[in-house]
């Protein structure tokens, strides 16, 4: 059983997706909360596998709660979905530093919503194609970082620099063990490796690293 926690201000927002994750026999919403306090609290409280986290909520807002929860050693396995429009781009890159696992829009498909609850519990990230272009369009217009950030990457071999950069390309495992000709268990192996060694949670981080890094570089940039 997945377990989820709902963040969201609206009662009637939080009601709709309670009512649909219940109707499905493999998730459970285990508490919900109605600003970014009570969402950490009841994280730690309830320690569920899945947070949906509305960004604007009073007080404390849905990314500084949601980064508390991140940074908290106690709830490693806890994976967080933001809730969020087309207008709040500015957040994106911040958040999926910070270790946030996807992205959702509000008015999503309900059977799209049950399996984004599905895919990241799995510990695949979840950013739709409209949000990662919106992402890449962000990072390329940012000026160079210093200092140079593929000192990151000092530590992968070179096939698993290939892998962080395919993972970056938004390729899954399967397509990136077609494209290496290994195994898809193999492909796996080299993406988990890579995230022990970058030190992130999961493959959103590492499309991050991909960009900061240049292993991927947005098209319209070059």
């Amino acid at each position: 059983m997945i377990r989820v926690l709902l963040a969201d201000d609206q009662a009637l927002v939080r009601a709709g997706f309670r009512a649909l994750l219940d109707s499905a026999p493999d998730i459970e919403v285990v508490a919900e909360a109605a600003d970014g306090e009570e969402a950490v609290r009841l994280a730690r409280a309830e320690r569920p596998d899945v947070v949906l986290m509305d960004i604007r909520m009073p007080g404390v807002d849905g990314l500084a709660a949601a980064e508390r929860i991140l940074s908290d050693s106690g709830l490693e396995s806890t994976r967080i979905v933001v809730l969020t429009t087309f207008d709040l781009d500015e957040y994106i890159f911040e958040a999926l530093r910070s270790g946030v696992s996807g992205f959702l829009v509000k008015d999503t498909e309900p059977r799209d919503l049950l399996q984004a609850v599905r895919v990241v519990h799995g510990g695949e990230a979840l950013l739709s194609p409209g949000i990662t272009r919106r992402l890449i369009a962000d990072y390329a217009r940012r000026p160079p970082s210093a200092p140079d950030p593929s000192v990151r990457l000092n530590g992968l071999t070179e096939r698993e620099r290939e892998v962080v950069a395919l993972v970056g390309g938004g390729l899954s495992n399967e397509e990136i063990a077609a494209r290496l000709v290994v195994s898809p268990a193999t492909a796996k192996t080299h993406v988990s490796r890579a995230m022990v060694k970058l030190g992130v949670r999961d493959r959103a981080q590492l499309v991050v690293i991909a960009y900061e890094t240049a292993l991927v570089t947005p098209r319209w940039s070059r």
